[in-house]
């Protein structure tokens, strides 16, 4: 595959999207995949058929956990962190443009499969696209012609006839910079385009040179909807942990270090700008942080405003005394609350667990009196840990149940909480293999089909896991599996889970008495 599915990046893949709604799969991948399906249409949308495949996960879900207002959202042109996105059903009624949602059973190999047929006055385009978790997407198909697309690339598609393809393909490999230039099939009945990825779209002198010399039907432009572009002959100094050691033995880096020259290998940029973009990552997360313990109001949730409280009976000693790890649930509490409210948060690596990590980081860093750069550092060390779960398995609980999402930031939080406490490379590797170990077969069974209960539970046990195996680390215990051994057993555990405990809201806690209720009251207001 091409783009970022080679080399994962800690800005695209692990911590990230910067965005609003209960799932980074569903709310800002739907997103994501909307705005490409605008630029499509080059932003004149008039009619869509969205189809579900039933045997998917998105037919039980795709409303309660918030694909429909990402997809709506994308379609308008909306950025992931928009604050108009509660409002997306009258906002996409005020654009004009027709939605239906079907459920049809098209043989999806995907659990987590959207196609669209886009359509206005002039033309009609067809798209199929895949969330493949964290807010990570693959554009799988336009016009029944195969590709693959992750939203790293500025991409050109130029429609033209088969007859002159080669004479296309000469001339754009001999007057582009393209990263990579690829003919694309439709179906015998009608004709064929040409994508063009690159780091830039094509200059308007070329533009007019092809459509002077050659019969070109139509050009479309999709821009890139992930921060870290890919690029031609992509190289990255390691993908496992094992590699990573290796790359270490003569460097004694620590392992935030060691994020940086990957990340700066993976994005070209330098080790200042990965930095300060993680840095600007943790203001987000302390910010939203601060306003979940102050309060927040939203009708349509299952748990309201809980975090205060916990922090008024924490100040009076009214709790078990817990330490530091009371700090770090109060605030895993005020960012759960964050997120239910359609605040804005960071997934890391996915919205439903994008508690776990910043309350424990800067749950222990604040209680340690830590300054904002020992934060930074730390988040870049979990970033790490996240690269090589997302090679090696998967952040998408529609593919590994509840273990790839919680299961994976209590890991990479375990690894965050060793670095705060200063401690060694291979210290924070351990923790993040003892925590990981600890979380298989985690299954994802929302209450409602809402990503709040059992959710905020598992964020506060993820963070509960990453503190002890943290201090089981620095006591220097034994981990005693590889991490790139737990990982590959992680995924293969994930993806025996039933599908049915996959975020389908069809198993477990999701069709208990009182969660249909509870869903049934939701879906009345």
């Amino acid at each position: 595959m091409a783009g970022n599915y080679l080399y994962p990046s800690i800005f695209n893949d692990v911590i990230g999207p910067v965005m609003r709604g209960p799932s980074s799969s569903h709310c800002a991948a739907s997103l994501r995949i909307g705005r490409m399906a605008r630029d499509l249409m080059a932003e004149d949308l008039k009619e869509i058929l969205i189809r579900f495949d039933p045997n998917g996960s998105l037919a039980t879900t795709h409303r309660s956990q918030g694909s429909d207002m990402g997809l709506f959202g994308g379609l308008l042109g909306w950025q992931a962190h928009d604050e108009r996105l509660k409002d997306y059903e009258k906002a996409i009624e005020e654009a004009g443009i027709n939605v239906q949602i079907e459920i049809k059973d098209y043989n999806a190999t995907h659990p987590s499969t959207y196609q669209l047929i886009l359509g206005n006055n002039k033309e009609n385009h067809e798209m199929t696209a895949i969330s493949t978790g964290g807010g990570m997407i693959e554009v799988v198909a336009i016009d029944n012609a195969s590709v693959s697309m992750s939203g790293d690339y500025y991409e050109t598609l130029i429609y033209t006839n088969e007859k002159n393809e080669k004479q296309i393909l000469d001339f754009l490999k001999k007057n582009t910079t393209a990263d990579h230039i690829i003919p694309c099939k439709y179906n015998r009945t009608k004709p064929t385009f040409i994508e063009i990825k690159a780091q830039k779209f094509l200059d308007q002198e070329t533009l007019n040179q092809l459509r002077s010399r050659f019969n070109i039907t139509a050009v479309k432009e999709l821009k890139p909807v992930l921060p870290i572009l890919s690029r031609k002959q992509m190289n990255v100094p390691f993908m496992t942990c094992q590699e990573m050691l290796k790359y270490n033995e003569d460097k004694h880096l620590d392992l935030w270090q060691l994020a940086v020259h990957y990340e700066r290998a993976r994005g070209n940029i330098s080790a200042d700008e990965v930095f300060e973009k993680m840095r600007h990552i943790v203001r987000i997360m302390k910010e939203s942080i601060l306003k979940g313990i102050a309060g927040t109001e939203y009708n349509d949730r299952i748990l309201g405003y809980q975090s205060g409280f916990f922090k008024s009976q924490m100040e009076n000693n009214r709790l078990l005394d817990a330490g530091i790890l009371n700090q770090m649930i109060l605030y895993t509490t005020a960012m759960m609350e964050i997120k239910s409210s359609l605040g804005l948060i960071v997934a890391c690596p996915t919205a439903g667990a994008c508690a776990a990590l910043p309350g424990a980081c800067i749950g222990a860093a604040e209680t340690m009196g830590l300054a904002e750069d020992e934060i930074t550092k730390a988040m870049l060390a979990a970033g790490m840990i996240g690269i090589f779960i997302s090679a090696q398995a998967t952040f998408s609980a529609e593919i590994g149940g509840c273990q790839a999402e919680c299961g994976a930031a209590s890991g990479m939080a375990a690894a965050a909480l060793v670095t705060l406490a200063k401690g060694s490379t291979v210290q924070a590797i351990g923790a993040a293999s003892m925590a990981l170990q600890n979380i298989f077969g985690m299954v994802c069974d929302p209450v409602a089909g809402r990503v709040e209960a059992p959710c905020l539970g598992k964020n506060v046990m993820a963070v509960s896991n990453a503190l002890s195996c943290a201090n089981m680390a620095a006591a220097n215990f034994d981990e005693v599996l590889p991490l790139d051994e737990v990982i590959d057993a992680m995924d293969k555990v994930g993806k025996s889970i039933p599908f049915e405990l996959r975020c389908t809201a069809l198993g477990g806690l999701s069709v208990t008495k009182t969660s249909k209720l509870i869903e049934e009251k939701l879906n009345l207001n």
